[in-house]
């Protein structure tokens, strides 16, 4: 067997943001490989310096995992610019500083798609970045989210330290945000299907004419794959992780439905704005390193159904 290139064997791979969809992914695919997973609790003020310095100076990891971030829909977003920049700069900021000196050699920063300009050329290639202007209501995320992977660039170039950055498309699966008012598209329809089936309700409602594409990754594959780039990846460009498929709201809707269990129709809000036409990107430079997604989207969403199901069971998600 040919040994990777970054291996994990032995290895104290500090995971930031452990409690999130991502980062408690993550932890649960890196218990299958040799290695120690370490956390901080929240005594640990991700956006204070000296409380990261701290534990860094304590806890001593080799390897870091940057999934940590301050996250929310459109609303949360347009509301609170100040927050959702200034506290992803700050972690961000804090914890690839306090890696450099501590010795980390080897830091993976999670970002977003939404760093892509709106109007990028579809697939979205990673050579789009900064090409054009951002979707206005989540400009402050994507700002912050640019800036660390520069900050990775830039510790690479001064520094010769390994950080590298991936840039995952949309994401659902276990521990996925239910609450509508600020849930993203695919969970919030599993609810409005669920809740629509518990009322005897014959049908739910979409906004806009359902026609928009949108690309979806299971985030188990997301945490494979931040595994894999960790074993084998060192570069400067950051890396797309998608499913390399896209699927209209409209029949997402509809397969949501039919795994729910509602037998009705879906009806579309076409005063709404149907956003951007199409929003994929272009995992092409993944698929060459080696890797590609293996969840498909309608087994996936079976399983976060029944995870919304047993949360709400467990009291864990509010009915």
């Amino acid at each position: 067997m040919t040994e990777l290139p970054h291996s994990l064997d032995g290895k104290r791979v500090y995971v930031a943001g452990h409690r999130g969809m991502v980062g408690s992914a993550i932890v649960r695919r890196l218990a299958t490989e040799n290695c120690t997973v370490v956390t901080s609790d929240r005594s640990t003020d991700l956006r204070e310096q000296e409380s990261v310095r701290s534990w860094f100076e304590e806890n001593r990891p080799d390897v870091v995992v940057l999934a940590a971030a301050k996250v929310g829909g459109i609303l949360a977003n347009d509301t609170y610019p100040a927050q959702f920049l200034y506290d992803n700069l700050m972690i961000e900021a804090n914890v690839i500083e306090a890696a450099r000196q501590s010795g980390v050699g080897r830091l993976l920063f999670l970002g977003s798609s939404c760093i892509y300009p709106k109007f990028a050329p579809q697939p979205i290639a990673e050579d789009s970045l900064l090409t054009g202007p951002l979707e206005p209501t989540n400009e402050w995320y994507a700002i912050a989210k640019i800036a660390g992977i520069k900050l990775c660039q830039a510790y690479r170039r001064e520094y010769g330290l390994d950080y590298i950055s991936a840039m995952p498309t949309n994401l659902y699966g276990p521990g996925d945000n239910f609450d509508l008012a600020g849930s993203h598209v695919l969970p919030a329809l599993i609810r409005k299907a669920h809740e629509a089936k518990l009322a005897g309700k014959s049908s739910i409602e979409i906004w806009g004419t359902g026609t928009p594409r949108r690309e979806f990754l299971h985030v188990d594959d997301l945490a494979d794959a931040c595994v894999f780039l960790l074993k084998t990846y060192s570069g400067e460009s950051h890396v797309n992780v998608g499913s390399g498929t896209d699927i209209a709201i409209g029949d997402l809707a509809e397969m949501v439905c039919r795994i729910v269990g509602l037998e009705g129709t879906i009806t579309r809000d076409t005063t709404k704005p149907d956003g951007t036409p199409r929003k994929l990107m272009d995992s092409g430079k993944l698929a060459q390193l080696g890797w590609t997604a293996s969840i498909p989207l309608e087994e996936g969403v079976v399983g976060a159904y029944q995870w919304f199901l047993d949360g709400l069971e467990k009291g864990l998600i509010r009915a």
